[in-house]
């Protein structure tokens, strides 16, 4: 599983990139305003700094407003992933750019016919929100489940990238149905590294080190 980090945070991503376990971002307008930044330009460095894929999302609605801002965007790197909504006129877009070898995500899907609409117009990854779901009562790994079925059965190259991710919990049950991504808050990748028993037995084993009264060298 590849794990992308959401967030406009560039301290985080410098982290994430030190730690190893990031593949990609993901970032959108509102994380982007949350930092003061300007949008495209913010997009641009984080593109420069993460090997992987970064994901930039369109503002405009129209098809020609929104072919205009997927273009602007493809433009500011090769890495950059341009997001689009889930609907009529996004899909459209998906499928010009699929045929110009632009890579897409799809973002704020909710159900396997959403996916699979998806999928048919060749988007690069597919954006399902757990997080979101869960809050509605629905199940979001079930969503998730259904759409690892379904492309499994079609052979579509989408990739299934786990979105509104909440907990680590999140990430397990997505890798476990065997999600291709999970996007995740820093604090959710940091949060991975954690069991009790981890840091007990580490405080142990230096604590019996320590009686011994040798360094590292003897």
């Amino acid at each position: 599983m590849k794990f992308f980090l959401d967030t406009a945070d560039l301290d985080e991503i410098r982290t994430g990139l030190d730690w190893g376990m990031v593949d990609g971002i993901t970032t959108n307008p509102s994380l982007i305003a949350q930092q003061g930044k300007s949008y495209l330009p913010t997009v641009r460095e984080i593109a420069r700094l993460v090997p992987g894929p970064v994901s930039g999302e369109v503002l405009a609605t129209d098809p020609e407003g929104m072919l205009d801002e997927a273009h602007r965007l493809a433009d500011l790197a090769d890495n950059v992933v341009v997001k689009l909504p889930l609907s009529p006129v996004g899909l459209k877009i998906a499928a010009q750019l699929a045929d110009e070898d632009i890579e897409t995500n799809v973002t704020l899907c909710f159900s396997a016919a959403q996916a699979l609409l998806a999928a048919k117009a060749g988007a690069t990854y597919i954006s399902p929100f757990v997080g979101r779901l869960d809050d509605v009562g629905q199940s979001g790994m079930e969503l998730i489940e259904q759409i690892v079925t379904v492309y499994e059965n079609y052979d579509y190259d989408t990739e299934v990238l786990v979105a509104s991710v909440r907990h680590p919990m999140h990430v397990v049950e997505a890798a476990i149905l065997g999600a291709d991504v999970a996007t995740v808050p820093f604090k959710v990748l940091a949060q991975l590294y954690k069991h009790p028993l981890t840091d007990a037995g580490l405080d142990r084993f230096l604590a019996d080190w320590q009686k011994t009264g040798r360094s590292f060298d003897d």
